[in-house]
């Protein structure tokens, strides 16, 4: 189908008319004959309203691309489209932030250096909305940034480019989380009277961990040998202690710090072989220059030693640590033999507070609903290893083994 034009001679001058026409072949003539479908009237008096309105009710029908390609001049010619919002809402938080401000300052400031500090931020961007939007590795995110969506002011990406802004951001890490830290804390008001830390492993499918490389006592690679501790020589990415169960396969160690609400404060990562034991006396240290006031630690039982309990205590801060009261350790057997009564703090909490030195002060939590529902779970074991040794000692020795 197509428009078809006729005009006509009258006093003055001439008059064209517009009408929706389509060819069908005249077997007669033996020739495609054209046939009106709907005549549009007048040119100079065209309903372009309603014409507007029903080119709008057959776009619909077609794909986006389609549509506009349909609508668009024979002089143009459609390449492609690519979505704009999810990018868009993230790069005006971004903006709000004001992280890109904050690694043109770092950049200033001679942090690492970017040949071009501006495509560097604009590159961190696009892996940050990839993250959001696509997860996939830096080869597919330099592929989706190039040809998947549009990032204002970021062209054509390599993978190369990826790992160098990664290197930069590696290089500038600590104050840019200072900086965006703080910038997030006026923004939404946040609370850092509690700081709650704990770590967790990651593995990567490699068949040989990381060779070993000098480090210092935060677990970096050591800048000279009087920096280096020969205690923590180990490639970054290398066997431990899994919390995956996958003790198989190298891993790291990473640590976050967060506020009450959840709100990222800083991440660490180590060596995949470094204990917990002595980490959060590190992230003391390291965020000690953030001036947050008065903080109290909120850790679990595997921070629990007394030299960190010490540590956490310097310069009048403070710690909760969670610890199970079944672990054994003197300072729990000290607390159960205690007489003192429980306050009802909720309809399933009940606490008592329990002081065994002038510096360490327990709080043991009781659920009654929890000693409830394990006393029930005890009593089934009970009755099903009762059921399972009734008898058995007319079982030959091969299948009483196989009762263990």
């Amino acid at each position: 189908m197509y428009v078809k034009t006729t005009s006509r001679k009258v006093k003055g001058g001439e008059v064209r008319y517009l009408h929706l026409a389509h060819n069908e072949w005249d077997a007669a003539a033996r020739r495609s004959v054209p046939r009106v479908l709907y005549s549009f009237g007048r040119e100079d008096q065209l309903d372009k309203e309603a014409v507007r309105r029903l080119v709008a009710s057959l776009a619909r029908l077609l794909d986006p691309a389609d549509a506009l390609a349909a609508a668009a001049a024979d002089a143009l010619v459609f390449t492609e489209s690519r979505p704009y919002g999810g990018a868009y809402v993230l790069d005006a938080l971004w903006r709000r932030l004001g992280i890109g401000t904050i690694l043109a300052g770092l950049h200033r400031g001679g942090r690492g250096r970017p040949r071009d500090a501006a495509a560097a931020e604009r590159v961190l961007f696009g892996l940050v909305a990839n993250r959001a939007l696509a997860p996939s590795s830096k080869l597919a995110a330099a592929e989706w940034m190039s040809r998947d969506v549009h990032i204002d002011g970021l062209g054509e990406v390599s993978d190369d480019a990826c790992y160098r802004a990664m290197d930069w951001l590696h290089a500038v890490r600590g104050e840019l989380e200072k900086q965006v830290y703080f910038a997030v804390a006026g923004l939404l008001g946040l609370e850092v009277d509690l700081l709650f830390f704990d770590t967790t492993s990651t593995y990567f499918e490699l068949a040989e961990a990381d060779e070993l490389v000098a480090r210092n006592w935060r677990g970096e690679k050591a800048a000279g040998g009087e920096d280096a501790d020969p205690d923590k020589a180990a490639g970054f990415r290398t066997h431990g202690k899994s919390k995956d169960s996958r003790d198989d396969l190298p891993q790291i160690i990473i640590g976050l710090a967060v506020t009450r609400d959840g709100i990222p404060v800083r991440c660490w990562c180590w060596p995949g072989n470094t204990a917990d034991s002595a980490l959060i006396r590190q992230v003391k240290d390291d965020m000690r220059d953030w001036t947050l006031g008065k903080l109290i630690w909120v850790a679990d039982r595997g921070f629990s030693s007394a030299e960190n309990r010490r540590y956490l205590q310097r310069g009048a801060g403070g710690y909760m640590i969670g610890e199970k009261l079944r672990s054994g350790s003197a300072e729990a057997q000290a607390v159960l033999s205690r007489q003192g009564r429980y306050q009802q703090v909720a309809g399933n909490l009940q606490v008592k507070e329990v002081r065994i030195s002038d510096t360490d002060r327990f709080v043991i939590c009781y659920n009654p609903d929890a000693a409830v529902r394990d006393a029930a779970v005890r009593e089934d074991l009970v009755r099903k290893l009762e059921e399972t040794i009734a008898g058995s000692d007319t079982l030959t020795a091969t299948k009483r083994a196989e009762l263990d």
